[in-house]
C-alpha cells in the first residue's frame, strides 16, 4: 500500500495522465507482457515418498539430544537495536553491543518488564512476549571503553583498567562512554511455527524461530567468555589448545544448534575445532610464525601484515588495544611529542621530542631488555599513532587465525584433533552437562528442556556390491576394502611409447622401472621398456619451475622420434612441488600427453599397484567395475541411456579474496557403464558458489558451456544415444542454496539440452551431497565406527524433505563422518531402496583406490579435476595478506582469467585420476 502512495507522490509534478478507456488496465498489460518471460513456478525440494527397507538393521546412537517444548503457544518478539554515542554517531566498534545491552538489562530491569533478552550482538534482539512499549530509549554509561571486546571474542577478563596515574599520563580520551540505545518493535514470530516445521510445514517463521533459539545458545556461550564462530563456541582453556606450529593453535570447542527432525526438535552437539593465534608475548608469536631463531631475524613487512587488527594487552596497565601497524623506525629512534608539566613563556604547555624507548625507560621507569632495536607496536589512529615497545605487548587469547594452513599444519591438526567414537561420546555428554542450558532463562521462558542422553535410532547396513576384475572373475569387498593380489585388472591397457623424466630426485630408476614392469605384468598391463630416462641438468635445479619444465621438454623433443604416449615424472618433493602445476599444464594442455607424477619413498608392491591403478585409468583402462554394470542390470539406470554428473566449485583459501573460484563438472561416458568419466573445468568469479558456465550461448548456433561438451561426448561414446535420464550430484552447497541449484543451475542445464535439440526433454534427478555438517553416528555398545554401508533415513532426517545419511566407507581412524544426501528432484521415480543402492554403488567405482569412498565417485573426481587444473595457473599467491584486506579488490567486476584448454587427445580421458 505504501508503494502506491509513493508512486502518486512522485507523479504530483507531472501533468495528469491521458484518460484510460474502461476496458484497458495499463499496469496489467505491462505485467502480462512480462508474463511469458516468467518461467513456471520456482522448483522446491521434493518431499520424501517413502522409506527404504533393504539391509541389515543396526542399533545406533546419534549426537542429537531430544528437546521438549512446552510453551509453544507464545510468540518471540523481534526488536531492532540501534546504538549511538552521545553525539549521535552510530557505534561501529564490533562487540561493544553485548556489553551495552547487558548494561541496559541491569539498569532498566523494571522498565523492561523484567524480560530476558536474546541478543545477536548486532541489530536484533528477541524476547518471549512483548516489552512494555513498542519503542524504548535508554542511556547507559560504560566505564573503561578502549577497544575492549568482551562479546566472547575477547578474553573474559578483558576489562582490567590502567592505574590511575598511568591513565592521566597516557591522556586516554575515553575513561567512560555514554551510549544511547533505541529498541524498536520489528515483528513477532509465533513459537508454534517450530511445531509446524516438525510436521513438515516449513516457513520463514519456523526458520526465524529456530534462529532465535540458536541466538540464545550463542548468547549463553558469550556470557561464559567464549569465542563464537557461527554456532560453535570455544572456551579460553589451554587444555583445549593444540599447537600446530607457526604460531597457530587449534582450539577445541563445541558446535550446538537446534534442528527439526522426524523425531521432533533436537539439539545437535558436536566437537568443533577452530584456529587461533598463539596468545602471549607478541615476539614469541612472530618468531614461531616465521620460524626464525630470534627477533632480530624477523621480516617486519611480513610481521606487519600478520599482526594487523590483532588485539594486545599492554603492561603494566593491562589495557587492551587493537594493533593498527608498526613504527617506521626502531624503538630507540622513533620520536613522538611529549607534553611537559610546566608551561612556556606564552602560557602554552611545553612540548618535548622524545624517543619511545627513552619515554618508557626514563619517564615510566620500565626496564626494556630487547625492544630498543625493534619496531614499536602502533595501536593509534593513522594520523595519531600510539606506540608501545614490543616487549610490553602480549596477544590476547581466543583470536581467530583465518589464513590458509600449510600442509604440515593441516596434517598436524587432523592428527591431533581426531577422536575415537567412544571418546567423542564422553566429551559430548560432558559438554552438554557443563553447558547448563537448563538454567538459561530464555530457554526456560520458552518452556524448553533438553535430554541429557544421545538419541537412539535404527540404521541399516547395505551389503557391498559385487565387483568384476580381469578374466571374468567376481569378488565381494570385505569391510569396504579389496585388493588386486593375484588378480588382473578388468580392462588393462598397454604402456608402449613412454619415457621417464627425473627432476633431480634421488631414485634408483632402473630398479623402479624393473619393479613397475613386473608389477604391471601381474595385473595384466603390458609395459614396454621406456624409450629413455631424461635426467635434469644439475645447472637447471636453481631455475624457476616453469623454466625447469621448458628445459626438460626441449631435451625430450630433441631425443624422442615423436610425441610419447605417456611420461612418468619423478619429483623431488612429495607434497606441494612447485614443478607439479607447470609440468601438468605442459603435458595436458600444450602436448596432450598422459603423465603420472611420483615422489617415491618406499617402493613396494602396494605402492606400485596404486601407481598403476592411476596410470591405467588415465590411459583409458578400467581397474574394476560393478558386476551390475557388466551384466547390465542397474535398476532404472541400465534400462534407458543415463548420464551421471558430478559438480563442484572450489574456492581460494579464506585469506585470498581475489583468486578465481574453479567450477568442475564430470560426466559418465560409455553407457551403460557408470565407472568411466571425463571432466570439464572453468574459472568463475571469486567465492561464487553457483556454476555460471553450464550454458553459455555465444551466437544463434553456438554454446560454449560445460554441458554441451559433456553431452556430446556421452552421445559419441554411448553409441549415438542421447541420455533420457540425467542424474546430477552437486557438492558444496548449503541448505539455503538448494533453491538456487534447482532453479538457476538446473535451468542452465535444461537450456543446454534444448539448445542441442528443441524436442529433447530428458528426466532429471538432482542430489546434493554434504560432508560439512555435524551429525555423527555411533554403534550402540561397541567401540568401533559404524560398518561401511550404514544408511539412515529416519528419526534424525528432515521432517518433510527426501534426505538420508550414508557411511559408505570404513572409518579406520577418528569418528566416521557420514555424507548427508538430499534428493532435491526425482523426475525418474526411483524407489528409496534403488536410489540409496545406486548412491552406495557409486562409492565403489573410484578407480584410484581399492576401498569404498565416503562420497560418490563423480563428486570426488570433480574435486580432483578442479584441484589439478587450478595448479595449471598458479594465481598470484596472496595467502600472506590478511583476510581483513578481503572483499572486492577494485571497483566493479574484475575479468576472471580463463584456464588453458586441455589438448583434445586427453580432454576426454580420466587425466585427474
Amino acid at each position: 500500500m505504501d508503494s502506491g502512495k509513493d508512486g502518486n507522490g512522485a507523479q504530483d509534478a507531472l501533468p495528469p495522465p491521458p484518460p484510460v478507456p474502461p476496458n484497458v488496465v495499463p499496469l496489467k498489460v505491462d505485467s502480462s507482457a512480462a508474463e511469458p518471460l516468467k518461467k513456471k513456478p520456482a522448483r522446491v525440494p521434493i518431499a520424501r515418498r517413502g522409506f527404504a527397507s533393504k539391509g541389515q538393521k543396526i542399533s545406533l546412537l546419534t549426537n542429537h539430544f531430544k528437546v521438549n517444548v512446552t510453551g509453544a503457544d507464545g510468540h518471540f518478539f523481534h526488536y531492532s537495536v540501534s546504538l549511538s554515542y552521545e553525539d549521535d554517531r552510530p557505534v561501529d566498534g564490533k562487540g561493544i553491543g553485548r556489553r551495552v545491552i547487558d548494561r541496559v538489562h541491569e539498569t532498566y530491569e523494571s522498565e523492561l518488564g523484567g524480560k530476558h533478552f536474546a541478543y545477536d550482538g548486532e541489530k536484533s534482539l528477541f524476547t518471549v512476549g512483548p516489552l512494555p512499549q513498542n519503542k524504548l530509549e535508554f542511556t547507559v554509561v560504560l566505564e573503561d571503553v578502549s577497544s575492549n571486546r568482551s562479546n566472547g571474542n575477547g578474553s573474559p577478563d578483558g576489562n582490567g583498567s590502567p592505574h590511575e596515574s598511568d591513565r592521566k599520563r597516557m591522556r586516554r580520551p575515553y575513561q567512560s562512554k555514554t551510549f544511547k540505545v533505541e529498541i524498536s518493535y520489528a515483528t513477532r514470530i509465533p513459537m508454534n511455527a517450530i511445531a509446524n516445521a516438525l510436521r513438515g510445514q516449513e516457513s520463514e517463521n519456523s526458520q526465524e524461530a529456530l534462529r532465535v533459539l540458536d541466538i540464545i545458545l550463542r548468547q549463553n556461550a558469550s556470557k561464559q567468555g567464549c569465542l563464537l564462530v557461527r554456532q560453535s563456541f570455544f572456551r579460553n582453556d589451554p587444555k583445549n589448545f593444540i599447537d600446530l606450529g607457526g604460531g597457530v593453535l587449534g582450539c577445541r570447542g563445541f558446535h550446538s544448534s537446534f534442528r527439526t527432525t522426524q523425531g521432533g526438535l533436537s539439539l545437535n552437539m558436536d566437537v568443533s575445532t577452530t584456529m587461533i593465534v598463539q596468545p602471549g608475548p607478541v615476539v614469541d608469536f612472530l618468531i614461531a610464525n616465521q620460524n626464525v631463531r630470534d627477533p632480530f631475524s624477523l621480516d617486519w613487512a611480513k610481521a606487519k601484515r600478520v599482526l594487523k587488527n590483532l588485539r594486545v594487552k599492554t603492561s603494566p596497565s593491562n589495557t587492551e588495544y587493537k594493533i593498527t601497524g608498526l613504527s617506521e623506525k626502531p624503538c630507540k629512534e622513533q620520536l613522538f611529542t611529549l607534553k611537559q608539566r610546566g608551561r612556556d613563556d606564552n602560557g602554552e604547555p611545553q612540548m618535548m621530542e622524545v624517543t619511545v624507548f627513552e619515554y618508557f625507560v626514563n619517564h615510566r621507569r620500565i626496564e626494556l631488555r630487547y625492544s630498543a632495536d625493534l619496531p614499536c607496536i602502533n595501536v593509534g589512529k593513522p594520523k595519531r599513532p600510539t606506540y608501545f615497545p614490543i616487549e610490553l605487548c602480549t596477544l590476547v587469547s581466543l583470536q581467530r587465525y583465518t589464513k590458509a594452513l600449510s600442509t604440515l599444519q593441516r596434517s598436524s591438526l587432523v592428527e591431533k584433533s581426531r577422536q575415537k567414537p567412544q571418546e567423542r561420546i564422553g566429551i559430548l555428554t560432558n559438554a552438554l552437562r557443563n553447558s547448563n542450558y537448563d538454567a538459561e532463562p530464555m530457554l526456560r521462558s520458552c518452556g524448553i528442556s533438553i535430554s541429557k542422553d544421545l538419541t537412539q535410532i535404527e540404521g541399516r547396513v547395505l551389503s557391498a556390491p559385487r565387483l568384476k576384475v580381469g578374466n571374468g572373475e567376481d569378488f565381494f569387498p570385505r569391510n569396504g576394502r579389496w585388493n588386486f593380489n593375484n588378480k588382473k585388472l578388468v580392462e588393462p591397457t598397454k604402456i608402449e611409447r613412454w619415457a621417464v623424466v627425473n627432476f633431480s630426485a634421488r631414485c634408483d630408476i632402473r630398479n623402479l622401472v624393473r619393479e613397475l614392469t613386473k608389477c604391471g605384468g601381474m595385473k595384466g598391463i603390458h609395459i614396454d621398456p621406456p624409450f629413455d630416462v631424461f635426467e635434469e641438468n644439475p645447472q637447471s635445479r636453481r631455475a624457476p619451475p616453469v623454466v625447469r619444465v621448458e628445459k626438460m621438454f626441449e631435451e625430450i623433443q630433441s631425443k624422442l622420434p615423436g610425441a610419447p604416449q605417456f611420461l612418468l615424472c619423478i619429483l623431488p618433493e612429495r607434497k606441494n612441488s612447485d614443478l607439479y602445476g607447470p609440468w601438468k599444464r605442459k603435458n595436458l594442455s600444450d602436448y596432450g600427453i598422459v603423465t603420472q607424477c611420483i615422489a617415491p619413498t618406499r617402493v613396494n608392491d602396494q605402492y606400485l599397484t596404486n601407481v598403476l591403478l592411476k596410470i591405467n585409468a588415465k590411459l583409458g583402462g578400467l581397474n574394476s567395475i560393478l558386476a551390475v554394470e557388466h551384466s547390465p542390470s542397474i535398476p532404472i539406470v541400465s534400462k534407458a541411456p543415463t548420464i551421471i554428473l558430478g559438480m563442484d566449485v572450489s574456492h581460494g583459501s579464506p585469506g585470498q579474496s581475489d583468486i578465481p573460484s574453479i567450477a568442475a563438472v564430470v560426466s559418465s561416458r560409455h553407457w551403460p557403464l557408470i565407472s568411466r568419466y571425463r571432466a570439464s573445468v572453468r574459472t568463475q568469479s571469486p567465492k561464487v558458489e553457483m556454476i555460471d558456465s553450464l550454458f553459455k550461448r555465444v551466437s544463434e548456433t553456438e554454446d560454449e558451456g560445460i554441458l554441451r561438451e559433456l553431452l556430446l561426448d556421452f552421445y559419441t561414446s554411448s553409441g549415438k544415444r542421447k541420455p533420457d535420464q540425467i542424474i546430477i550430484f552437486r557438492d558444496g552447497v548449503s541448505e539455503s542454496q538448494f533453491n538456487q541449484v534447482l532453479n538457476i543451475e538446473l535451468d542452465q542445464i535444461i537450456e543446454a539440452c534444448k539448445f542441442l535439440d528443441e524436442k529433447w526433454s530428458p528426466k532429471f534427478v538432482v542430489i546434493v551431497a554434504q560432508k560439512n555438517h555435524h551429525t555423527k553416528f555411533f554403534q550402540n555398545g561397541s567401540p568401533d565406527n559404524v560398518p561401511p554401508g550404514t544408511v539412515i533415513d529416519n528419526r534424525v532426517c528432515h521432517p518433510r524433505n527426501n534426505d538420508f545419511y550414508l557411511c559408505a566407507h570404513a572409518g579406520m581412524i577418528g569418528t566416521t563422518r557420514p555424507t548427508h544426501y538430499h534428493v532435491l528432484l526425482d523426475e525418474v521415480g526411483f524407489s528409496a531402496d534403488d536410489l540409496q543402492e545406486l548412491v552406495h554403488s557409486l562409492s565403489y567405482v573410484y578407480q584410484r583406490s581399492t576401498t569404498a569412498i565416503s562420497v560418490v565417485a563423480p563428486i570426488c573426481y570433480a574435486h580432483l579435476a578442479a584441484s589439478q587444473v587450478s595448479q595449471f595457473m598458479k594465481f598470484e599467491d596472496t595467502s600472506e595478506t590478511s583476510s581483513s584486506h578481503g572483499g572486492l579488490t577494485s571497483a566493479g567486476p574484475v575479468a576472471v582469467p580463463q584456464l588453458p584448454k586441455l589438448n583434445e587427445s586427453v580432454s576426454s580421458s580420466m587425466f585427474f585420476c
